[in-house]
């Protein structure tokens, strides 16, 4: 059973799984805006994966013994810069949930709640490559500078980017998991 700290940080967590999967949609509704579907494909690729993180939080808590205790989200901004802006942002935004996700596990580190130290382990490794993902692109977009030529092969790139996710979540994580990827 989750303590109250636990519980509080894991609510708090599920907003902000839930802000990130809305920023996701944002920039992707202004990628297709200003014409470039394949940053529009990533973003809501991305979008996809933050309501997969989201749910598997949602689960977690509810099969502890939790209350899921869903609070407002707050409107994501609605136009960028460019598409480098984005990036920016969303490594940003990205550093900023790779924290939160550490100061989740420092708590169950510190309340000894062993069963989400292993959950949260999940979290850790995945904010890895969520960074690693957008410094890469930010690096190739810093090559192209203000080449549209390589932006749009960039974009072509970007396009072919598939969700590996489930998006039905309806019969539970688990079920959704294996019908995406059966198991062996």
């Amino acid at each position: 059973m989750l303590k109250d700290k636990m519980i509080a940080g894991i609510n708090e967590q599920i907003n902000r799984e839930m802000y990130s999967a809305y920023l996701y949609m944002s920039m992707s509704a202004y990628s297709n805006m200003i014409g470039l579907k394949g940053f529009a494909n990533w973003f809501m690729v991305q979008y996809h994966e933050e309501m997969l993180h989201a749910m598997k939080l949602y689960e977690y808590m509810q099969r502890q013994g939790g209350d899921v205790l869903l609070k407002a989200i707050e409107a994501p901004p609605a136009e960028f810069e460019s598409p480098m802006d984005m990036f920016v942002k969303t490594l940003a935004h990205e550093q900023f949930i790779t924290r939160s996700i550490n100061d989740l596990m420092d708590l169950a580190i510190a309340e000894k709640d062993h069963a989400s130290q292993i959950f949260l382990q999940w979290y850790v490794n995945e904010q890895v490559e969520e960074e690693e993902n957008d410094n890469d692109i930010i690096l190739q977009l810093k090559i192209i500078k203000d080449d549209a030529h390589a932006l749009l092969m960039l974009d072509r790139e970007l396009a072919g980017r598939m969700t590996t996710v489930p998006t039905d979540f309806s019969k539970g994580i688990e079920s959704a998991m294996n019908a995406v990827v059966p198991a062996p």
